[in-house]
């Protein structure tokens, strides 16, 4: 029974039901035991996290909400259970809207721009940092809970125990959205492939060096070149050595706006993101973005950035599956779970429940997975203290210009679907964990091998190297709806990829350029090269860092690690 079907039978068992917690423990002491038996809290502690959310709802029982967030197993989870149940805790009502992630992104711009606001709060992509900090359209929750929500604030928050806190921060500190949920973009593949002693002789013989995980794109290549081409069949199926997708579509620009630009090595050292050039190519003087093509010190259409397109069209165009060019991100998705598909470079791990449902060809007859993830490889310009992927942390993002009581009963809706009390049961549905005392439960530890990774990864430092879109995009909606027509024309043959990343350039900085006569305020506005102080791509070539020249030598020599290894450096 899939996620999503379980809890809509456990909504609908809640609502059968009528509970006042406050006078009635007992009661909820079963619903606890029924719907929450997981938890880092004790049951007393439980019971008390509830309560109190029931007593500071009460100058706002009776009213109503609406919140957005997008269609992920986590997301029908709070929809579905944990609104109804908040909605008997505190008298108030909460309709909980699951859509696609286009659609909450379009939805909360509507309201930023008008201030006519449909919804109270949205889980949005911290992506948006940058947005929601400079415009004074989005709540500041630091002064927020020091004051019109300090009597709505739960004792139990404990901010310090979220992963995901750097990632929703401004430059001077204070927090604009509530971390919700987070998934990574990891390397993924067919652990049992690669265990095979037939197939590591053979790839040892055409290569050199052994079949393993992948160090760098190098690597990648040759192992998607041996399966694709050399292997072929397995298990009396035709099998590929690389899974992607490249479909004109907004989906395609996630693939690029999330970190591909960075994993080939184009930007700047540091973390979350680089310093001064980010994984967008957006070069920085202290917190104002300045430019992002290579005349202003910016690497959109830098060598290295178009090593990393070149890169990806090649192959897609020879190792993927043939109709990966006509797929979108969902539906390319779905395909490593058909069991056809050696490796991924770039496997989002809220793919996981997905992976492991019984009597798919990727799961064992006991239901461990024949896969496993892993680090992802990097590419040629790629450099140490650089940040090596993507990581999504979903986020509580609550609209400023609404009444002080709306922003009250969203922000204890937020706390609810973050608290101690649901967070590890709500972990163990969608595998987005946000808190580190969920990560490091024995429950983890039991769920560990099943996971294929997932939980040696959370609990490393690497996941600090894994990070979203930083505070160096002063508008995300906006800017990336630049990139997917600009890749898809690369794609198609209708550009080359420097024409493609060239024109994607010029139109970022257009775009920035009217960002900085527009901003309501003047915190960290762009402030885009013109005239003179252009300096020209020679002269950024010639300085140290991002953007880099050409490399002579795009494809060092391959490199690969057993997995065992890789995993001890995650511990």
């Amino acid at each position: 029974m899939s996620i999503k079907r379980k809890a809509s039978l456990a909504a609908a068992v809640l609502l059968s039901m009528s509970f006042h917690f406050v006078h009635a423990s007992e009661d909820l002491a079963v619903l606890l035991e029924t719907h929450f038996p997981q938890s880092t809290l004790s049951q007393q502690q439980q019971l008390e996290e509830l309560n109190w959310f029931a007593q500071a709802a009460q100058p706002l029982k009776g009213m109503s909400i609406k919140v957005m967030s997008e269609n992920i197993a986590t997301h029908y989870y709070e929809s579905e259970v944990l609104a109804p149940l908040f909605t008997a805790i505190t008298g108030i009502e909460v309709q909980h809207d699951v859509v696609r992630e286009s659609e909450v992104i379009h939805q909360l711009w509507l309201q930023l721009i008008s201030g006519i606001n449909e919804y109270d709060a949205f889980v949005n992509d911290s992506d948006s940092i940058g947005y929601h900090f400079r415009s004074g359209r989005v709540l500041n929750l630091t002064e927020f809970m020091a004051g019109i929500g300090e009597d709505f604030t739960s004792p139990g928050l404990d901010l310090d125990d979220f992963i995901g806190l750097d990632f929703v921060r401004a430059p001077d500190g204070d927090l604009y959205q509530l971390p919700d949920q987070q998934f990574a973009n990891l390397y993924w593949f067919r652990y049992d492939w690669f265990q095979r002693s037939e197939l590591q002789q053979q790839f040892r013989e055409l290569y050199g060096y052994e079949l393993g995980v992948p160090v760098n794109w190098s690597a990648y290549e040759d192992i998607a070149e041996f399966f694709t081409v050399y292997v072929q069949q397995l298990d009396g199926q035709r099998v590929y050595g690389h899974s992607d997708y490249g479909k004109r579509d907004p989906s395609l620009g996630w693939r690029f706006t999330d970190a591909w630009l960075s994993m080939a090595g184009a930007g700047d050292p540091g973390l979350p993101n680089g310093l001064p050039v980010d994984d967008w190519g957006i070069r920085m003087e202290g917190c104002s973005p300045v430019g992002s093509d290579i005349s202003r010190g910016g690497a959109t259409n830098s060598p290295a950035a178009v090593y990393a397109l070149t890169t990806f069209i090649d192959w897609l165009d020879r190792f993927a599956p043939p109709e990966s060019k006509a797929m979108t991100f969902e539906e390319a998705g779905a395909l490593p779970a058909q069991g056809n598909i050696a490796q991924q470079i770039f496997w989002y791990t809220v793919f996981t429940p997905d992976m492991l449902e019984e009597g798919l060809p990727v799961t064992h007859p006991d239901g461990t997975p024949r896969w496993r993830m892993a680090p992802s490889p990097y590419g040629a310009y790629w450099q140490e203290g650089m940040k090596l992927g993507y990581q999504d942390v979903g986020a509580w993002t609550i609209p400023a210009f609404m009444s002080e009581r709306r922003q009250q009963a969203a922000w204890l809706y937020a706390q609810f679907t973050t608290s101690k009390t649901v967070s590890l049961q709500k972990t163990l549905a969608g595998l987005t964990p946000i808190r580190a005392s969920d990560i490091e439960s024995e429950v983890m530890t039991e769920l560990a091998p099943r996971l294929g990774g997932l939980v040696e990864f959370y609990r490393s430092q690497a996941r600090n190297s894994w990070t979203p879109t930083g505070i160096n995009v002063p508008d995300y909606p906006r800017l990336s709806t630049l990139w997917w027509p600009n890749i898809a024309d690369a794609i198609e043959g209708l550009k080359t990829p420097q024409e493609a990343l060239d024109q994607l350039a010029r139109e970022q900085d257009r775009a920035m350029r009217v960002m900085q006569r527009t901003f309501q305020t003047d915190l960290c506005p762009p402030r885009i090269a013109m005239g003179d102080d252009i300096r020209g791509a020679d002269y950024w070539l010639s300085q140290p860092g991002a953007p880099k020249p050409r490399m002579s030598q795009e494809k060092p020599p391959g490199q690969t690690l057993p997995y065992e290894a890789l995993m001890r450096q995650w511990q």
